[in-house]
């Protein structure tokens, strides 16, 4: 397989290498190449649903999202679906998957099944390279500090997405809930230490109200939002993303109006988020 940087401080693209008959050497390399960026990209790729689960197996254990609707075939595959006439999508704002779970997901592994002809592409950031950057004063505040993670005010009852068009694609509204974890972790494969907050799913950091929790955290986020932690990428069919939710926030932008778009989502189980 050939890696290539996809930007200077985001990502990589894959290639020379189909997921669909991935050799168990491929897979031990391909492990480590996910551990040093956190982010590939695959052209392609032409999976079916049934070789998209059988790869989600072979890297990690699989974790059912408890709000998605999943494909009639394979429950273990989620929609991140948008119809022509639908107005809201999924995921669009900057957040890191099931970060509001006490086990918080390791990786998401997005397909490509139904693209607009024009916009709907993901951008993405590297939650270690913003940490790395930060100003050693910054680090030093919040460097024993935890944050509550909920999903609550999305999925709820009466939760953002409750109360949009995209209500009756939404199922699990009597399983929201909160999670604690620790604002810098360390990365358990590549060692790194990470920033650990997000803008979809952090409330407020423990023991602190929520006007001075907003405070940091908004600095914190327009850091990371920075065009050297940051990249976006243009789907075209046969596109497969996968990301590591440890370090990496993702958003889908929300530019294709009156066209319909539809990928297949696995999420891969995590372990305990440990404090740097």
């Amino acid at each position: 397989m050939k890696i290539t940087a996809f930007s200077e401080g985001c990502g990589a693209v894959v290639t020379d290498l189909q997921l669909a008959n991935l050799t168990n050497d491929a897979l031990v390399e391909l492990r480590g190449v996910f551990a040093e960026y956190g982010l590939l990209f695959f052209r392609n790729q032409d999976l079916t649903p049934d070789q998209h689960l059988e790869f989600a197996e072979r890297f990690g254990r699989i974790v059912i999202n408890k709000f998605f609707k999943t494909t009639t075939e394979f429950p273990q595959i989620a929609e991140v679906r948008k119809e022509k006439t639908q107005q809201t999508n999924i995921g669009g704002g900057w957040h890191t998957d099931h970060s509001y779970d006490a086990i918080p997901a390791m990786g998401s592994i997005l397909v490509a099944r139904t693209l607009p002809k024009t916009g709907g592409d993901t951008q993405f950031a590297n939650l270690a390279a913003a940490y790395d950057a930060l100003p050693k004063n910054l680090k030093k505040r919040i460097e024993n500090l935890r944050a509550v993670h909920s999903n609550t005010h999305l999925y709820g009852e009466n939760g953002l997405y409750r109360l949009t068009d995209l209500s009756e694609q939404l199922g699990g509204v009597d399983r929201v809930g909160d999670a604690t974890h620790p604002v810098v972790i360390i990365h358990p494969e590549s060692g790194r230490k990470v920033l650990y907050v997000n803008p979809g799913h952090t409330i407020q950091f423990e023991g602190w109200d929520f006007t001075e929790s907003r405070a940091l955290l908004d600095e914190l986020y327009e850091h990371v939002i920075q065009p050297q932690f940051t990249c976006s990428f243009n789907w075209l069919p046969g596109s497969v993303t996968f990301w590591d939710n440890r370090c990496t926030w993702h958003q889908a932008n929300n530019d294709y109006q009156g066209q319909a778009r539809l990928m297949h989502r696995i999420t891969l189980a995590g372990s305990a988020l440990t404090a740097a």
